[in-house]
């Protein structure tokens, strides 16, 4: 038997083709309606494979379906951003993405059950949420294929694509990627009647299975020299693929520095260890485990943002750093041979939204074994590039940070000391309760105190005016170390909190003005004059809930109400 033959919708950078490629397919065609996509496919398929053109454009078009080239496995991966539950917390207008899968299915369908069909397989690759967002089965006439239908003499009405029962949810790190990265995955081998599920190669440590353990992000870290290295000529081996090597010169979208200005890798930080409802991940991140998803943005601010330690002996601005793109594409399990075509943030978008190459090949020995072909002994590199055509992002220089990132005018601020009692304090510019899906506020002039209760969305929350931290002077006096608390705040502290306008400036600048603290900064202090305090017992009991809507509540809680109104009551006044 010949090669059998593969065409890609949604091509991207090409990690659905990658995988079926490392098997031995042939790789016929890709299809996508980005330009940095198409270019990437061209340059590691082949002059000609990548074709810029929308898949709509085939939406209402049979003749031009009629026309693709027939294949013996169609590959599609829709854009994931409709379905996305990143994309305005899971919010947003699934109708583009419901379309898109839809055009996708119609070419599936048409090559499917045409008279003389070659389609042995087909596959789709989404987030999880898209499994809720189509349909479980597709007939004729669900997908506008009605007239096509009755001239192949097949009842309109009959399923022309069943989903309800062939499809799974796979993760990454099973078949090899350094990544726990969770998809959705449809589709079927022909003659066996539907999806056949992939057998896994990893497993968790200490799994009851007899697999390899999970590739950990430390071993691709490790694996690369560090990005401030100079230049050499020693030899690189793949960190996945161990039978290929090239020379350091030869490893492209490594040696430039990522690192992140202060502001942004402070962020970041809060949002993983302290946000105010979601549960506490590592910073920097845990080199013992599978990496987090990758994302599609070159980003260092959120708490989806992957960060490592610099290399470079900095504090403060690129102290820490993101994965640059080639440790990226190893995460995704991309050979350190596959070449992106753009700048750098093309290339992180080319690297996050593709798919696994370590999945998809796993997808293409399912095919190889129902159709009882050999096995692939090791997966199929191609290694014959000319570096010469790919924009390298390799500068051997360090950042120089003369820039720092500001944010808009009006920018909403929120921030907690910490978590305890499952109580947070918070100082915020916005009233937290009217204005939760806002991303600035005309208003951001009064700063506001405010406790809230529990971690879920939804939470309770009270407000407290200017001035409270007077009535709760005389219970913080109580405490041992209370009185020297008080007068840490009174004192020193205060004298650093500006009024309500310089501090709203210097959140948007993100810097101090004239030796006042940031609200970060003010923070930041309070947590940790709080955190030096240790109290013999940490919990006081309430004679009643004036104070806090719970009968026992920490006394760091009680000490950080008392700073953040404080912070308020001089702002505002």
């Amino acid at each position: 038997m010949n090669k059998l033959t593969v065409i890609d919708f949604f091509c991207g950078a090409g990690g659905f083709s990658e995988g079926f490629r490392q098997q031995g397919f042939e790789i016929i065609a890709g299809y996508d309606n980005w330009r940095p996509a198409v270019d990437t496919y061209n340059f590691n398929f082949g002059a000609g494979k990548g074709n810029n053109q929308n898949i709509l454009d085939f939406e209402n078009n049979i003749e031009l379906i009629e026309k693709l080239p027939d294949t013996d496995v169609i590959l599609g991966s829709p854009p994931c951003v409709s379905f996305s539950l990143s994309n305005n917390s899971g919010k947003a207008d699934k109708s583009l993405g419901i379309r898109l899968t839809k055009a996708f299915l119609r070419i599936v369908a048409i090559k499917k059950h045409k008279k003389k069909s070659q389609l042995k397989a087909w596959f789709m690759e989404n987030v999880v949420q898209s499994i809720d967002h189509i349909a479980k089965d597709y007939t004729f006439n669900d997908l506008e294929l009605s007239e096509w239908a009755k001239k192949q003499r097949i009842n309109p009405r009959e399923i022309a694509l069943s989903l309800s029962q062939n499809h799974a949810t796979l993760n990454s790190a099973d078949f090899g990627s350094p990544q726990q990265r969770i998809r959705a995955v449809a589709g079927e081998i022909i003659d066996k009647g539907g999806f056949v599920l992939p057998k896994h190669q990893y497993a968790p440590k200490n799994s009851s299975m007899k697999l390899k353990e999970h590739i950990v992000l430390g071993k691709i870290k490790r694996s690369f020299p560090p990005p401030n290295s100079k230049k050499g000529s020693r030899i690189i081996v793949d960190p996945l693929y161990e039978h290929i090597s090239i020379n350091i010169s030869d490893l492209t979208d490594h040696f430039y520095d990522t690192g992140l200005y202060e502001s942004e890798w402070r962020n970041s930080q809060f949002q993983k260890i302290n946000h105010p409802y979601m549960g506490k991940m590592s910073f920097p991140e845990n080199e013992n485990k599978p990496s987090r998803t990758i994302t599609a943005t070159k980003i260092g601010t959120s708490r989806e943002a992957i960060i490592y330690k610099s290399e470079y002996k900095r504090v403060g601005d690129g102290e820490y750093r993101t994965p640059t793109v080639r440790e990226s594409a190893s995460l995704m399990s991309f050979p350190i041979t596959y070449q992106f075509i753009g700048g750098e943030n093309a290339k992180c978008r080319l690297v996050g939204n593709a798919v696994c190459p370590s999945v998809s090949s796993a997808l293409a020995r399912t095919v190889r074994s129902a159709l009882t072909l050999p096995k692939i002994k090791r997966p199929l590199i191609n290694t014959k590039l000319n570096l010469d055509e790919v924009p390298n992002l390799n500068s051997f220089q360090p950042r120089i940070f003369d820039s720092p990132p500001v944010k808009k005018e009006g920018a909403l601020f929120r921030r907690h000391p910490f978590k305890y009692g499952n109580i947070t304090v918070t100082l915020s510019n916005y009233d937290i309760m009217k204005k939760r899906d806002l991303k600035t506020s005309r208003n951001a002039n009064k700063w506001i105190t405010s406790v809230q209760y529990g971690n879920g969305n939804g939470f309770p929350c009270r407000k407290y005016p200017d001035g409270y931290y007077r009535e709760i002077e005389s219970l913080i006096e109580t405490f041992e170390k209370g009185t020297h608390f008080i007068k840490l705040i009174n004192n020193g502290f205060s004298k650093k909190i500006p009024d309500k306008k310089l501090l709203q400036a210097m959140h948007e600048e993100q810097k101090g003005i004239d030796g006042f603290y940031t609200p970060v900064e003010l923070i930041t202090t309070v947590t940790s004059l709080i955190e030096s305090i240790d109290f013999d017992d940490p919990d006081h009991k309430l004679e009643d809930e004036k104070i806090f809507m719970k009968p026992i509540v920490p006394k760091k809680q009680i000490l950080a109400l008392y700073a953040i109104n404080k912070i308020c009551s001089v702002a505002n006044s």
